[in-house]
C-alpha cells in the first residue's frame, strides 16, 4: 500500500467529476454511509469488551429478535444520513415504515434503503457480518420523500454496496460501472482502494445454501443442487455456507460461486422465501450484474421485480451467471415457465 492509493472519498469524487451532472451530492451521501460504517465497525470490533452483545428484548418488523448492535447500526445510519443533506427518505430492515427526512434536516435528491447489520445472529460467535445498502434518485419533486420514491425495481438503482465486518472491514460498491472494494486502514481511519473492477470468476466451484432445509425444497432446487454435488459433467462443487448473506456473497464474488436461498415449504408464513427484496436481494443483484454475474428468484431477474411493500421477501439465486441460469432452467423444466433471461 502506497501513499498514492486513493481513499474511498477521493475515488468517488474523481468518478463523479467525470459525469456531466456532477453536483457533489452523491459524494456527500457516500461519505455519510462510509462514516456510519466506520462507527459500526468500531463497535463490532469491541463488542465482546463492552455491554453491546446480546439481545435488546424487542422484536423488529420481521418478527426477529433485535440485537443491541442491530439497534446501534440502524440508529447510526438513520441519523448520519438524515444530516447529510443528500437524502429525502430511507427504508430500514429494523423499522416498520418508511423514514422521511424532515426539518430541520435538508431533503436531498437521493433515496437510501439498507439492512443495517446483515447476519446479526452471528454477532455473538464472531462470524463476519455486514451492512447492505441501495441508492436511488428520488421521483418526487421536493420536500420529504414519498413511498413511490422507494418502491422501485432494482434496475433503477444508481448505486449499491455493502460493508463486511470481519478480519478486516471492506467497503464494496458499484454505480453500474464496475465493482470496487476498499479496505479500512484503522491507523488512518480511511477506506483505501484494494480492488478495482472486480469480476466474478467464470469457473464457479462453490455453492452456498442451507442444506438443512433440503426436505422442504421444491424438486427444481433439489435437482440443481444434486448437479453441483455430483458434478454433472463439470466437476464437483464445494459447499461453503456461513449463514450471513453478505459474507457468503463476498466470498463467492472473489472466489467464484453461487448463493441460494430458495422459497420452500418449511414455514407457511414465508411462501416467497426469507430474504428481503429491496435492501438485501436487489443491492446484491446490482453488484452481481456489475461483476459479470446474475441474480434471479428462479423465474425473474431480481432487478426487474417491482416491490409492493418495503419488507417484501423473495427467493434468491445469485452469483456466477452460468449456475444461476442453470437454477432458472431447472425451475422452467419443472413448471413449464420460461427463463428469467439475462440482465
Amino acid at each position: 500500500m502506497t501513499h498514492r492509493t486513493p481513499t474511498l472519498a477521493q475515488f468517488i469524487t474523481e468518478k463523479e467529476h467525470a459525469l456531466a451532472v456532477a453536483t457533489g451530492e452523491f459524494a456527500s451521501l457516500m461519505s455519510a454511509i462510509a462514516l456510519s460504517t466506520k462507527l459500526i465497525s468500531r463497535e463490532v470490533n469491541k463488542a465482546g469488551l463492552v455491554d453491546i452483545l446480546g439481545l435488546t428484548g424487542d422484536r423488529n418488523i420481521q418478527g426477529e429478535q433485535v440485537q443491541k448492535l442491530d439497534l446501534f447500526a440502524n440508529d447510526t445510519l438513520v441519523h448520519t444520513l438524515a444530516r447529510s443533506g443528500a437524502v429525502c427518505i430511507m427504508g430500514s430492515e429494523e423499522v416498520a415504515d418508511f423514514i422521511p427526512v424532515a426539518p430541520p434536516h435538508t431533503c436531498g435528491r437521493y433515496v437510501v434503503v439498507f439492512d443495517p447489520l446483515d447476519g446479526s445472529s452471528n454477532i455473538d460467535v464472531g462470524a463476519p457480518i455486514g451492512t447492505i445498502f441501495a441508492i436511488y434518485r428520488r421521483r418526487s419533486s421536493d420536500g420529504p420523500g414519498q413511498a413511490t420514491d422507494l418502491l422501485r425495481p432494482g434496475r433503477e438503482q444508481v448505486a449499491a454496496g455493502y460493508v463486511i465486518y470481519g478480519s478486516s472491514t471492506i467497503f464494496v460498491y458499484s454505480t453500474g460501472e464496475g465493482v470496487h472494494a476498499f479496505t479500512l486502514d484503522p491507523s488512518l481511519g480511511e477506506f483505501l482502494l484494494t480492488d478495482e473492477g472486480l469480476r466474478i470468476p467464470e469457473q464457479a466451484r462453490i455453492y452456498s445454501i442451507n442444506d438443512a432445509n433440503a426436505p422442504w425444497w421444491p424438486p427444481a432446487v433439489s435437482h440443481w443442487v444434486d448437479g453441483m454435488r455430483h458434478g454433472a459433467g463439470k466437476g464437483r462443487y464445494t459447499a461453503r455456507y456461513i449463514g450471513s448473506l453478505v459474507a457468503d456473497f463476498h466470498r463467492n464474488l472473489l472466489r467464484g460461486g453461487v448463493f441460494a436461498y430458495p422459497a420452500d415449504t418449511r414455514d407457511p408464513a414465508l411462501p416467497n422465501g426469507k430474504l428481503r427484496l429491496l435492501y438485501e436481494a436487489a443491492p446484491l443483484a446490482f453488484l452481481a450484474r456489475g461483476a459479470g454475474g446474475h441474480a434471479s428468484d428462479g423465474y425473474r431477474d431480481i432487478l426487474d421485480i417491482v416491490p409492493d411493500s418495503l419488507h417484501q421477501r423473495t427467493a434468491l439465486f445469485i452469483g456466477n451467471r452460468e449456475e444461476v441460469e442453470a437454477a432458472v432452467a431447472c425451475y422452467g423444466q419443472e413448471t413449464g415457465r420460461g427463463s428469467s433471461g439475462g440482465s
